[in-house]
């Protein structure tokens, strides 16, 4: 059998085609992320859906690598037979999108026959566009191999030219209704930041495929008139739908890997911005947390809470309430917002009963009336502690207006 290679075996084995392997490697990220929910949840049809799905276009990207089309063909002697293997993957993406939508659409309880019986009907059907495709193939004369371009060289060859018709078109229509459901939940309201901006990057994934579609349909027709716009399948084709895996591979871990960073990144900036009123209590206890080195950032700020708590609870017995208003008004004075100046003058207050306490231990008041709200506010409070001379013009202009001195703005 006369077999062609389209270049030379070892440049295609040898080279990693970006437009193939980088969507690969950003699929396989995605369903390492779900994978634990995934095997926790199994029975959630959902679930199943994403996970089926990531794992068919992990493998379409897989197959349709030049470099393993070309293993395919070589270690099963069989000139394209990748061709059906790679469409049948092809196709099996297109029903788990379904799937997918249908899992969406009626909710992760639903069990009802009708729902059932459209998602059989799904599966029968890319099921027997997949068994048409090796049917075809079986019956086609294919005996030259095409590495890149076998859509385009074969389009007028009987039974290839059917089977690549098929796998696009029910490629087509499964990205058409996929996509159009997902614009159409992308519109509601009360949606998630983080859900809406990954359904907007599944939407556009799945978008972008009806142009990796209408490329290799152009290409295909152009044959059938004699003309060569080869390029359109080869050379745009393949980086729209590796664009277009990376973008649905991101639209299906923002939700999820997004809420989780977002989570974090405010915990850690929670126990930043205690760091000031931290170190304060740690002047006036003597001594801070000792350091725990597998504690986790959300021990850590619980860690951090407490102890500021604890040493501030008995050091508000020396705090100077009328202090506390004086620093208050001062604060509006300045031009601080109500909330701010409430801060500021807790820190105000703060600083002395420290002050006050490093020089008279036993002397103290009963405690203020402010200590609960005193001790939930420690957030804004520690957050004012950071504007060193906001503080001071503030402790000036109270003791200023205490002393009967004339303050000028």
């Amino acid at each position: 059998m006369n077999t062609v290679l389209a270049q030379d075996p070892s440049s295609v084995l040898g080279g990693l085609y970006i437009s193939f392997w980088i969507p690969t490697v950003v699929l396989t990220a995605a369903l390492a992320i779900k994978l634990p929910t995934i095997i926790r949840l199994w029975r959630d049809p959902l679930l199943r859906a994403v996970g089926g799905l990531l794992v068919i276009a992990c493998c379409v990207f897989v197959f349709a690598a030049p470099a393993t089309i070309a293993w395919v063909n070589r270690v099963t002697g069989v000139p394209n037979i990748a061709a059906p293997l790679v469409y049948s993957l092809i196709t099996a993406f297109c029903g788990s999108c379904l799937l997918l939508i249908i899992a969406w659409r009626n909710g992760l309880s639903d069990r009802s026959a009708e729902t059932r019986r459209v998602m059989r009907l799904v599966v029968f059907a890319y099921s027997g566009v997949i068994v048409a495709l090796w049917v075809l193939f079986a019956l086609a004369d294919a005996s030259v191999e095409r590495v890149r371009d076998l859509d385009t060289y074969y389009a007028n060859t009987p039974f290839m030219r059917e089977e690549t018709l098929l796998y696009l078109l029910a490629h087509c229509t499964a990205v058409l209704i996929t996509s159009r459901l997902i614009w159409n939940w992308v519109r509601t309201d009360g949606l998630d930041a983080w859900l809406r901006w990954g359904l907007v990057c599944l939407g556009v994934g799945y978008a972008l495929n009806l142009i990796f579609d209408a490329a290799k349909l152009t290409a295909v027709a152009a044959r059938w008139t004699g003309h060569d716009l080869d390029w359109l399948s080869t050379d745009l084709a393949p980086p729209v739908a590796a664009l277009s895996a990376i973008l649905i591979a991101v639209g299906f871990i923002l939700p999820h890997a997004g809420q989780y960073l977002h989570d974090r990144w405010r915990v850690r900036l929670a126990h930043h911005e205690l760091r000031p009123l931290y170190l304060l209590m740690r002047s006036v206890n003597g001594y801070g947390l000792p350091f725990v080195l597998r504690a986790s950032p959300e021990l850590r700020l619980i860690r951090r809470e407490t102890f500021i708590r604890d040493v501030l609870l008995p050091l508000a017995r020396h705090i100077d309430e009328d202090l506390s208003r004086r620093s208050y008004d001062a604060a509006l004075e300045l031009g601080c917002e109500p909330g701010r100046a409430k801060a500021i003058a807790a820190a105000v207050a703060i600083q002395d009963a420290a002050e006050r306490r490093t020089r008279a231990p036993e002397e103290g008041s009963d405690g203020g009336t402010g200590t609960a709200e005193l001790l939930r506010d420690i957030g804004d409070v520690s957050r004012a502690l950071r504007h060193r001379d906001e503080i001071q013009a503030v402790r000036a202009r109270t003791a200023a207006r205490r002393g009967n001195v004339p303050v000028h703005d």
